[in-house]
């Protein structure tokens, strides 16, 4: 999995990505950002956290002082990337064990679900209840493990968490009939200004995608524009309530740590940009960055102004926790449980499961949509099977999928 995570919602909105013939830019090197680090690069250092305004490798004793003036800190993450995780839990730790008040915010939930949020840091749910009370694979989708540790270790010392992402359909909204489009209700879930103009962001953007993406196609220039206008709202709507959460619930030493995908915090373009004309505190990004690409090549460095400070973690080939490798329609067809892409190299296309699959059940289990889908999924690891019911051609289908990481594609039994 790649940093371009960060904008799957959006995607699976629009079901399109920006526009062919764009030669993609590479996210780590673009000369945008805080004019004075634009033009030169940070070292990046296995295990090291780098404070790239000076170019220094500091320990995490060090950026908890380097950040005392900062009431907000952007800390982004690869969604399915648990060493992205790992550094979120050890900042957070940090931070609060060097006397800072931590406020934890969650591109996760919408700000829509705060009590289930309050009732979690209080202690008055288990687990499983939290999970299923909260919705957590309606409102995120991404594998419960990924996360508890942050959120046990933010329950077990009374740090309060505050979603701050918008309800799914406003973003949607604001993508196909743009503002003036809006309904009231609409309105009432996005901060009143929302710069949707700027270049550089539109330029960071646009380099999370190239033209290897499996649902790349040829976007219009109003399609394209609808995209950018959904990605600065999304933007400005987690930056505004998590300056909010700060304003209502942050005393004197308070730090609001945003776990946010990256993609919404490299270079200041994102929801930093968004809410600094209406905020004279400091505000700072903190952003991971594996030692390796996804073709085995060496990554020692990155531009300046990716972010304030970079943390070199370990380059993985996998995910920690199974998936089949499917997207299924939702909201985008008449059958949310239709299969609308099989990722190349996945248990799924080992098995031979085929785009315009209707996906039925796992082990028995109904499924009837996306939603069923990653709860059902949350449950697996690696190295298991499932029983895959289907319907091709007419014709129900009973299919056993091994879930190994990058199988080899053979003779698939249903065939």
């Amino acid at each position: 999995m790649t940093i371009r995570e960060s904008f799957a919602a959006l995607i699976a909105c629009a079901a399109l990505v920006p526009a062919a013939g764009q030669a993609a830019e590479d996210v780590l090197y673009l000369d945008v950002g805080d004019p004075e680090r634009r033009d030169r690069q940070a070292p990046v250092m296995l295990d090291a956290i780098t404070d790239t305004r000076t170019g220094e490798f500091i320990t995490t004793a060090e950026l908890v002082e380097r950040l005392q003036d900062t009431s907000i800190l952007f800390l982004g993450e690869e969604h399915t990337n648990i060493e992205f995780h790992r550094v979120q839990a050890n900042v957070i730790r940090a931070l609060h064990e060097g006397g800072r008040q931590v406020l934890i915010a969650l591109e996760m939930f919408p700000y829509t679900q705060q009590k289930d949020l309050d009732r979690w840091t209080r202690g008055q749910y288990e687990e499983a209840d939290f999970l299923e009370t909260a919705d957590w694979y309606r409102y995120w989708g991404y594998h419960w493990d990924y996360y508890a540790d942050i959120f046990r270790y933010a329950r077990d010392n009374r740090l309060r968490m505050f979603g701050v992402n918008a309800p799914r359909d406003v973003i949607k909204e604001v993508r196909t009939k743009g503002f003036d489009g809006l309904s009231k209700n609409d309105l009432e879930h996005i901060p009143t200004t929302v710069d949707t103009g700027d270049p550089e962001h539109k330029r960071v953007y646009l380099a999370y995608f190239d033209d290897g993406d499996m649902l790349h196609t040829q976007l219009p220039p109003e399609q394209l524009d609808g995209m950018v206008r959904a990605q600065a709202t999304w933007d400005a709507v987690m930056g505004w309530n998590s300056l909010q959460a700060l304003r209502r619930h942050g005393g004197p030493n308070a730090i609001v740590v945003v776990l946010i995908g990256a993609g919404h915090a490299v270079y200041g373009t994102g929801s930093q940009r968004q809410i600094e004309p209406r905020f004279d505190g400091g505000i700072a990004a903190l952003v991971p960055v594996p030692i390796a690409n996804a073709d085995g090549e060496p990554i020692e460095s990155v531009q300046a102004s990716y972010a304030d400070f970079v943390w070199g973690v370990p380059a993985i080939d996998f995910t920690v926790y199974p998936s089949l490798g499917i997207s299924l329609a939702g909201r985008l067809g008449r059958a949310p449980n239709n299969i609308i892409q099989v990722d190349e190299d996945s248990p799924a296309a080992a098995a031979g499961l085929q785009v315009g699959d209707q996906l039925l059940s796992l082990d028995g289990e109904t499924i009837d949509g996306p939603i069923a889908l990653r709860r059902s999924m949350g449950e697996r690891r690696w190295g298991e099977s499932v029983e895959v019911e289907l319907r091709r051609d007419n014709e129900t289908r009973k299919i056993p999928v091994v879930l190994r990481r990058n199988p080899p594609v053979v003779e698939a039994a249903a065939q």
